[in-house]
C-alpha cells in the first residue's frame, strides 16, 4: 500500500466493518472506534486533533498551557515573573490559545468526526478550561486526573456537548454515574484507562496499586457492564478502553470484552501530523522498554516517562529533594498550573519538579531537559514516524504499509 493510495473516510469505515470491528456511536454520531488521547503540553493540539477527526474518529486537544504554541502569546507572557497580575495574564493567554486550537481543529476536520478537549481535574484552571472549551464549540469534554463530579454543573448550559470522564475501575464508574444521575445527566461515554499501561498521569492512588487486578480490562469492563445492566443503563454509555493498545487485534479483543472503542496516545504522538517537533517524536519512537522510567510521581499520581538526562538525574536525587520539601515556594512558572504541586507546596510525597517547565522543554525540542510521557505498548510502526492515515488504516484493517517495520 503506497502512501498516495491511502483510503479516504469511506474506505476506513468499510475496512472497520469488514474486519469485524464495530463502529462507535457517540452523541448520535457514528464514528470509527478510535479516540486520540489528549497529550500536553502542546503535543496534541489543533493540528493532530483536526486530522484525526477528518478521518471520522475522535481527535483531542489537550488544554494545558497551549500559549506555548503561539509566539505572540509567549511574547506577552513568557517572561512574566514579579508582576502582580502575571497569573491572570498567563491564564488569559492560555484560554485564547485553547480557543484558537479548537477552531483550528474544527477547520481541519471539515465537519467530520468529533473534536474533544482533554482537561485535567488536577489543574487550577480546570473550570475555566471547561467553560472556554464549551464556548469555543468543542464537541466533547474529556476529564481525567481526578473525579469530575462537578462536570454536569459546569456544562449545564451545553446539553449537547458530550461529557466523558476518564476512570480506571468499576468502583470509580459507579461513583461518578450515581453522582451524575442525581444531577440529571449521564456520561456520554467513559474512558476506562488501565493505569499500568497508559502514559501520562495514571489513575492509581500510588505505584503499588498499579498491579491491582481490578484495573485489568478482563475484569473492569465486564464488571462495569454488569453494573450498567443492574442499574438500567445497559447500552446507554459506551466504554472506551485506553492503555497498551497498538493494533487491530487489540481493538477486536477489547470490543469482544464489551468496549465500544479504544483510546491511543503515544501511537498518535509519533505521527507526522502530531503538533510536537520532530525531536519529540524521535525520543518516543526510539525508546526501548529499558529506556522507560516506571514510575515517577506527578501531582500525586504515578506516571511513566522516557529516561532523559534530566529525568535520570532527577531520579538519583529525588529522595534528597523530598527530605527537604517542607516549605512552600513561589510557582516557577508564575501561574500555579496544578492544584497540588510537590515542589511549590512543599509536599514530600509528590514530585519535586515543575512539570510544566519540563514538558515545555520537550515541546521546544530540548531533549536534554525535556520530560516525555509514554505508554507501555509497542508502537505500530516501530521507530518509523508515519501519517495519521497510515495509523488509522493499520488499526481499522490490520494491513500495514509495506515500507513500515512492524515490531
Amino acid at each position: 500500500m503506497l502512501i498516495n493510495d491511502l483510503p479516504a473516510l469511506e474506505t476506513l469505515q468499510q475496512s472497520c466493518l469488514e474486519s469485524g470491528l464495530r463502529m462507535l456511536k457517540l452523541n448520535g454520531i457514528t464514528l470509527l472506534p478510535v479516540v486520540q488521547g489528549g497529550m500536553g503540553v502542546g503535543v496534541s493540539a489543533g493540528g493532530l486533533a483536526g486530522t484525526v477527526a477528518e478521518l471520522g474518529a475522535v481527535g483531542t486537544v489537550s488544554s494545558v498551557d497551549l500559549r506555548r504554541r503561539h509566539p505572540d502569546l509567549m511574547a506577552l507572557t513568557g517572561k512574566l515573573d514579579k508582576e502582580p497580575d502575571a497569573r491572570q495574564q498567563i491564564e488569559t493567554a492560555n484560554l485564547i490559545a485553547l480557543d484558537r486550537e479548537i477552531k483550528r481543529a474544527q477547520k481541519l476536520s471539515q465537519g467530520r468526526g468529533l473534536i474533544a478537549v482533554n482537561i485535567m481535574k488536577a489543574l487550577n484552571q480546570y473550570a475555566g478550561y471547561v467553560q472556554q472549551s464549551l464556548e469555543s464549540g468543542a464537541d466533547a469534554i474529556v476529564v481525567g486526573a481526578g473525579l469530575p463530579l462537578d462536570l454536569p454543573d459546569l456544562a449545564k448550559d451545553f446539553p449537547n456537548t458530550a461529557l466523558i470522564p476518564i476512570l480506571s475501575d468499576a468502583r470509580g464508574v459507579q461513583l461518578v454515574v450515581r453522582k451524575w444521575e442525581k444531577k440529571g445527566r449521564l456520561p456520554s461515554a467513559i474512558v476506562i484507562e488501565h493505569p499500568k499501561l497508559a502514559g501520562g498521569h495514571l489513575g492509581a492512588a500510588n505505584i503499588h496499586d498499579l498491579n491491582d487486578p481490578r484495573f485489568d480490562f478482563e475484569i473492569a469492563i465486564p464488571a462495569i457492564l454488569e453494573y450498567f445492566k443492574t442499574a438500567g443503563l445497559e447500552g446507554k454509555i459506551p466504554l472506551i478502553a485506553a492503555g497498551g493498545i497498538s493494533c487491530h487485534a487489540d481493538i477486536l479483543r477489547l470490543q469482544a470484552l464489551g468496549a465500544s472503542a479504544v483510546q491511543l496516545g503515544t501511537a498518535f504522538a509519533v505521527t507526522q501530523e502530531c503538533d510536537a517537533p520532530l525531536s519529540f517524536k524521535q525520543v518516543l519512537a526510539h525508546a526501548k522498554p529499558e529506556d522507560l522510567q516506571e514510575f515517577i510521581s506527578v501531582a500525586g499520581l504515578p506516571a511513566r516517562a522516557v529516561k532523559t538526562p534530566w529525568l535520570e538525574k532527577y531520579i538519583r536525587i529525588e529522595s534528597k529533594l523530598q527530605e527537604r520539601a517542607h516549605v512552600k515556594k513561589k510557582c516557577n512558572m508564575s501561574f500555579d498550573c496544578l492544584q497540588h504541586c510537590g515542589l511549590r507546596d512543599g509536599l514530600p510525597k509528590m514530585g519535586q519538579f515543575c512539570i510544566d517547565q519540563q514538558l515545555g522543554h520537550a515541546l521546544s525540542g530540548d531533549v536534554q531537559k525535556g520530560l516525555y510521557f509514554r505508554g507501555a505498548g509497542l508502537l505500530p510502526f516501530g521507530e518509523n514516524i508515519r501519517s495519521v492515515k497510515e495509523l488509522m488504516t493499520w488499526l481499522m484493517s490490520g494491513v500495514a504499509p509495506i515500507f513500515s517495520k512492524l515490531k
